[in-house]
């Protein structure tokens, strides 16, 4: 069994504005990060249904770190993307999270329980807001959508560990 941690916190106030760090976060089912866009109807995406999926968002620091180190275009090209985990828009980074394994599964951010509902596949707006070649480059490692199950407080430092039975 793998147990991985939270790296770093990001919220932002209302769409496009940059991500703030934070040292933790609320979680409130149902709703999201307190203080985050989603969590405010502020985000870009918040008239659209969400179906639980923008409770909070997760992303591997690894993935984001291949962007730069060994993502390749289709003609073989690294592509050399310096992106901050800040930058890819994403609540929680983590790492040594298998995230892509945790669609339909639930698994612990501290004390707080989630449901990973689907990946969160990078979009012509993250692009847009960061560089060329991100959507690309994220394809099916974009990070992962999940519901609040429980109330709590996220810090970073927290083990994030699959929910035991």
């Amino acid at each position: 069994m793998w147990q991985g941690s939270v790296v770093s916190i990001y919220l932002a106030p209302k769409a496009a504005a940059p991500m703030e760090s934070v040292a933790e976060a609320r979680a409130l089912p149902g709703r999201g990060l307190e203080g985050d866009r989603y969590f405010l109807g502020t985000g870009v995406y918040s008239p659209k249904p969400s179906h639980g999926g923008r409770e909070v968002t997760l992303i591997e620091v690894e993935a984001v770190r291949a962007l730069f180190d060994g993502v390749q275009s289709a003609e073989g090209h690294r592509l050399g993307i310096k992106l901050s985990p800040a930058e890819t828009r994403r609540n929680l980074a983590t790492s040594g999270v298998p995230l892509n394994h945790l669609v339909d599964r639930e698994f612990w951010v501290g004390s707080v329980l989630m449901l990973g509902t689907r990946l969160c596949e990078p979009c012509k707006y993250l692009e847009d807001l960061t560089q060329h070649g991100v959507m690309g480059g994220l394809i099916h490692r974009g990070g992962l959508r999940a519901r609040i199950l429980t109330e709590g407080v996220i810090r970073v430092g927290d083990a994030v560990r699959p929910k035991a039975g």
